[in-house]
């Protein structure tokens, strides 16, 4: 029989500030804060620079249609949010059916929460954009954040907590983080070359899917992970 994996926990840090996971948390919540703030306001730090990369996309995308073909494949199979939190739920099912049931509930609950909070935002927060005749355009407002981009930022930065979590060594580690930073950087091409989301949109899903991750990480290392030792998976 093979080897079972060993989850190993450092001992709980009651000290925010001592914790590497809760500072970055802390400095990208505020990041986003600010920048949900300012989209809320009508005013988005990348305005000028929104439109004009998302005029020329659109002026590209008529252009070559068939490389917009390719991107909603991507956008709407590959890195569609469905997918992402499908590949969440493997897994959750793995943790829990090898009886690392607070984990598994944790990374869940996660996975749950960031959702009800990009889809809160997206209904508070929203703004008209330019309207164009071409079927390229398949959206009549962009929504802050974008859910594909939080999305993906989530769910790969999820995977690779675990990863970590259970001592991956540095190919499959580094294999993974590869995966995860491509996912993460073409789900934000993609969305803004559909002339679906604009870059503040983009930018602000990723920032606050990283502070999602980032907090629960820091939270579960605190409050819930075992206490110092391995833990057979």
């Amino acid at each position: 029989m093979p080897s079972p994996l060993l989850l190993r926990f450092r001992s709980p840090d009651r000290s925010p500030r001592a914790t590497p996971a809760l500072r970055t948390a802390a400095a990208v919540g505020a990041a986003s804060l600010v920048l949900l703030v300012l989209v809320a306001l009508r005013w988005s730090p990348l305005m000028a620079l929104d439109r004009s990369v998302a005029e020329a996309l659109h002026r590209h995308a008529v252009a070559v249609p068939g490389l917009v073909r390719v991107n909603r494949v991507l956008t709407d199979w590959v890195w569609d949010p469905w997918t992402m939190r499908a590949l969440i739920a493997v897994a959750v099912v793995a943790l829990w059916w090898r009886g690392a049931r607070r984990l598994a509930l944790w990374t869940a609950a996660t996975s749950l929460l960031a959702t009800l909070l990009q889809q809160g935002l997206k209904a508070a927060v929203d703004r008209e954009r330019p309207q164009w005749t071409d079927p390229v355009d398949s959206a009549n407002f962009a929504a802050f954040p974008s859910g594909h981009a939080m999305t993906a930022v989530v769910s790969c930065g999820l995977l690779l907590w675990l990863l970590r979590l259970y001592g991956a060594g540095p190919g499959l580690w580094g294999a993974s983080l590869a995966v995860a930073v491509v996912s993460a950087v073409g789900v934000a091409v993609t969305r803004v070359y559909l002339g679906v989301h604009w870059l503040t949109d983009v930018v602000g899903g990723a920032l606050l899917g990283v502070a999602v991750v980032a907090l629960s990480a820091a939270g579960y290392a605190r409050y819930a992970a075992p206490r110092e030792g391995s833990h057979q998976w």
